[in-house]
C-alpha cells in the first residue's frame, strides 16, 4: 500500500477501494479475520476502514452473511421515452421479467376515463417484476388501451417474461409513441412488494406513474411502478429555453 504518511486505517480503506474498483472483490469481501491477518491490524482499525467504504456506499454488511460490494445503481434518463428493456440494452445489461398478471380486467375509473372507454370496458393488465442481471429492481403494473390498436389484446397470449412491451407496440403494431407524462414520488414498500423485490418491508422506493400517448394524442398506456431505492436512480437533463 502507498501513502505511507497516512493513518493505517486510511491506507487500508484506499487499498480495499482499489481492489473493488479493479474487480478483485466483485461480490463479497474476505472475512474481517482474513483481512486483519493480511494487513496485520486489529479489528478496530479494520472496521474504521470498512466504515469509510460503507459511508460512501461502496460496501454493505449483512449480519451473519458478511460484507458485500454494493452494485452500481441502474440509471434511467427520463428525458427520453424508452422502456425498461431498451434501457438495459443501452447499459449492456440483461433484462428479464417474472409475470405476475397478464390478462383482461376492468380498470380503475380514472384509467377508463383517460383511455376513453366505458367504465365497464376491458383493458389489458400486465404486471411484472423487472430484473437486471438476475436481480429484482422493480415492479411494473401496465394498463394497456385496446382502442389504440385491437392487437393489444393479443399481449395476453405472449411470453412477456422475455419480450419487450415497447418493441411490440412500436415494431409490430406500428404504434407511434409521441410523449409521456410522469409523476414521481418517494414511497415505502409494502410487505408483498418487498417480498418480490427481496428487500425489507418498508424499505424506501421510487414510485412512478407514467401516462404514454400516441402521435394521435391517445393514451395507450398507464404504468404504475415501484423501483428499489438502493438500486435505481433517475437522471433528468434540463436545457435553457
Amino acid at each position: 500500500m502507498r501513502e505511507a504518511g497516512a493513518p493505517v486505517y486510511y491506507r487500508i480503506y484506499k487499498e480495499l477501494k482499489r481492489r473493488i474498483g479493479k474487480g478483485v472483490y466483485s461480490k463479497k469481501l474476505p472475512t474481517e479475520k482474513e483481512l486483519c491477518g493480511e494487513f496485520k491490524v486489529s479489528r478496530l482499525t479494520l472496521r474504521r476502514a470498512l466504515d469509510e467504504l460503507k459511508r460512501e456506499s461502496v460496501i454493505e454488511s449483512s449480519k451473519g452473511r458478511g460484507t458485500f460490494v454494493v452494485e452500481e445503481k441502474h440509471e434511467e434518463s427520463i428525458s427520453t421515452l424508452t422502456g425498461f428493456t431498451e434501457e438495459a440494452a443501452r447499459d449492456n445489461r440483461k433484462a428479464k421479467s417474472i409475470v405476475l398478471k397478464d390478462g383482461l380486467i376492468v380498470p380503475p375509473v380514472e384509467i377508463a376515463e383517460l383511455f376513453g372507454i366505458p367504465v365497464d370496458g376491458m383493458v389489458v393488465l400486465l404486471q411484472r417484476v423487472r430484473y437486471l442481471d438476475d436481480e429484482p429492481y422493480g415492479i411494473e403494473r401496465a394498463y394497456l388501451n385496446p382502442l389504440a390498436d385491437i392487437r393489444i389484446l393479443n399481449i395476453v397470449n405472449r411470453d412477456m417474461s422475455e419480450e419487450s412491451l415497447y418493441a411490440i407496440l412500436k415494431n409490430e403494431f406500428s404504434i407511434v409513441l409521441d410523449h409521456a407524462q410522469e409523476n414521481i414520488e418517494v414511497c415505502r414498500l409494502s410487505r408483498e412488494e418487498a417480498k418480490h423485490l427481496k428487500v425489507k418491508e418498508d424499505s424506501y422506493a421510487i414510485s412512478r406513474e407514467r401516462q404514454t400517448f400516441t402521435n394521435k394524442n391517445l393514451c395507450v398506456e398507464v404504468v404504475r411502478s415501484v423501483y428499489r431505492g438502493d438500486r435505481y436512480r433517475l437522471k433528468v437533463v434540463r436545457r435553457v429555453e
